[in-house]
């Protein structure tokens, strides 16, 4: 069993774990635009559905940290890994009983069936509609209540993976290596959720109900706007594979040897004030649970009256909540400010801006075990790194087009021509004139002719009414226009990925900071504040915010049955403009933490220097003669006692 003594091999496997668990995490962010159209939802809604693993997290996220140096950490490691595991192939659950995609003109076009422009009577409208409710799978209602539960679970069978993993090697790795090794297990943490982009990205090519319908009866086009991509295969695979790596944990050791080495032990300086490391875990006095809780609140309290940890953990928080954002809603805002489907703009996350903040946090751990830099120059580190991403960030706000002209609701909100065509207003299959401008179906376009390719996926329309033409009538083919944007894309995903870059830098000695300003009995349980503020004020309410954010551009919502389903479109400027501008507002906040964070560390400096200054003077005897010095030892106590803020 020497292999599982071994802390570099235990390294590989939490890389391995957290790999699979991020995969999960990754892979729903990169789908949820898609689970969006499949079941009707809000961007606020998929936005909770995103955020709501956290909630199990929370709290006991607090426990199981404070907890760590007690119990068999690999073997909880284990435990929860597994839980998660099920949580990923509940998560699939939903497809499976939710009976096929349904979408407009395969069995939602209540006035005509062809979808094109004719003339009906009222009686025959409303006898249509009134078996709409008739078409509304029951199964849909359920879906989400289940897809939330997923996520709980996954959030609660997370708890344990993270802490216990970062504590178990701080306290058994070397000095030396453990910030690259943190910075590793960092870097995992970064690979997983793009592994989960890359995955959506291929897997969101397949329809999603390729399992149950031939290719020849599939009608719909990749590109086409109504496209729903086979979002539930992804969990089934990452479920497998967490399951899978959660069973090397069940024989690594409760404790193991402190890792040796060979390399020359860094002198200390005057800089290097706060307390250092020692090798191994502390011993920690053990603690029943009912002692725990009545000792909690001010064990707590002790740890956020450190100003370095306080204001560096909130500087994490604003961080945090930016990257929320990108996770859950960048390839949305891709998908529809640069008119791109879902796979390209997940492959555009999981293939370039991903990376770029896995170089930095890498690069960052480097530099960091490097230079061996202290809790100050750390800080100085950070503010330069996010001071860079910002500004980085910034152009971000001005590349983008607005919304492409559309009959009837932008910016026009007057119908042409489409009056006497009984066009069904919950009809959504666009097509584009010849004009430019888009209309809601060939229906809506006053279309009443039409052809296809082969597959009977790509249509034209002819002999349309309501597309301008100087003479003969206009014509329109399937699909959105394109709003002029698309040769932007490039440009932005450079510098987004420099922002992340940069910004991603400060990961790394962030994390170090904390681990060397809190005395060594609370280091658990400070890990375990740091990911429950991560989750209260970041992961949590941050989507949910951009989702918000997001519904309050939207100038026409999908309809079916009289009921709002997910926007078909937004005002792209405003889109941009509330998107974009939460994330700099977040990563300015992190800046401004990160230079309070520095200040105050100057500032315990300079005490310091000033306390050593004045023990010299008393030790050799520049105050006077001995007498008068042993009169003024207590009065030097009693002014370091004053003056730290420590």
């Amino acid at each position: 069993m020497g292999l599982f003594n071994n802390i570099k091999f235990f390294v590989l496997c939490h890389g391995l774990l957290q790999l699979a668990q991020l995969l999960v995490s990754g892979y729903l962010k990169g789908s949820i635009s898609t689970i969006e159209r499949r079941y009707g939802l809000s961007s606020q809604m998929s936005g909770l559905l995103a955020s709501f693993n956290e909630v199990g997290n929370t709290v006991l996220i607090v426990f199981v940290s404070y907890f760590g140096s007690r119990v068999h950490r690999p073997r909880c490691i284990s435990i929860g890994a597994m839980i998660a595991s099920l949580a990923a192939f509940l998560i699939a659950l939903p497809h499976f009983f939710s009976g096929e995609y349904e979408y407009t003109h395969n069995n939602s076009t209540i006035v005509n069936t062809s979808g094109l422009c004719h003339s009906v009577n009222d009686l025959q409208a409303k006898q249509s509609n009134q078996t709409c409710s008739k078409d509304d799978g029951h199964g849909i209602h359920a879906a989400f209540p289940i897809l939330l539960l997923g996520q709980l679970l996954l959030g609660i069978g997370g708890v344990p993976i993270q802490p216990f993993g970062i504590s178990y090697v701080d306290d058994y790795a070397d000095k030396k290596n453990s910030p690259l090794y943190l910075g590793i297990l960092f870097s995992v943490t970064v690979i997983g959720p793009a592994l989960g982009y890359l995955m959506a990205s291929f897997l969101l090519r397949f329809y999603v109900d390729f399992n149950t319908m031939s290719q020849e009866s599939i009608k719909l086009d990749k590109s086409d706007p109504r496209w729903v991509g086979a979002w539930w295969l992804g969990f089934l695979v990452a479920g497998t594979l967490l399951f899978l790596t959660s069973l090397p944990y069940l024989f690594f050791p409760r404790k193991m040897e402190t890792e040796e080495t060979t390399e020359a032990p860094v002198k200390p300086t005057s800089e290097n004030f706060i307390e250092k490391k020692e090798a191994g875990p502390s011993h920690v006095p053990e603690l029943s649970l009912t002692q725990f809780l009545k000792r909690f609140p001010s064990i707590m309290l002790r740890t956020l009256r450190n100003p370095i940890f306080l204001l560096v953990v909130l500087a994490q928080v604003n961080l945090a909540a930016m990257i929320a954002g990108i996770a859950t809603f960048m390839p949305k805002f891709i998908e529809r400010q640069f008119t791109k489907t879902a796979a390209f703009s997940n492959l555009m996350i999981g293939g370039l801006i991903i990376p770029s903040a896995m170089l930095g946090i890498m690069s960052g751990g480097m530099v960091l075990r490097r230079l061996s830099l202290t809790v100050k120059s750390s800080a100085v580190m950070c503010i330069t790194a996010v001071l860079l991403g910002s500004m980085f960030a910034l152009p971000l706000l001005f590349l983008g087009c607005s919304t492409q002209r559309i009959d009837g609701i932008y910016p026009d909100t007057s119908q042409k021509c489409s009056l006497d065509c009984s066009c069904s207003s919950e009809d959504f299959n666009p097509v584009c004139g010849s004009d430019g401008t888009e209309f809601l179906s060939p229906c809506h376009a006053g279309c009443r002719q039409k052809s296809s390719d082969e597959k009977m996926k790509v249509w034209n329309y002819t002999d349309c009414s309501c597309v301008e033409s100087i003479s003969l009538p206009g014509f329109a083919s399937s699909g959105m226009c394109d709003n002029g944007c698309s040769h932007l894309i490039v440009p932005f995903m450079i510098l987004a990925s420099l922002s992340c870059l940069m910004a991603s830098f400060s990961q790394t000695p962030s994390f170090m900071m904390i681990l060397r300003t809190v005395k060594p009995e609370d280091k658990s349980l400070a890990l375990g504040i740091q990911f429950m503020l991560f989750r209260v004020l970041a992961f949590l309410p941050a989507p949910v915010l951009y989702g918000s954010a997001i519904d309050s551009t939207c100038i026409l919502w999908g309809k079916k049955c009289n009921k709002n389903t997910s926007c078909n479109y937004y005002n792209l400027d405003l889109f941009r403009q509330r998107f974009l501008g939460l994330q700099t507002f977040f990563i300015v906040g992190g800046l401004v933490f990160f230079i309070l964070s520095f200040l105050v560390l100057r500032r315990m400096d300079s005490i310091q220097q000033w306390k050593t200054k004045q023990w010299s003077n008393v030790a050799t005897g520049e105050k006077g003669q001995e007498t008068g010095n042993q009169n003024a030892l207590p009065v030097l106590l009693k002014q370091c006692e004053t003056n730290s803020v420590l």
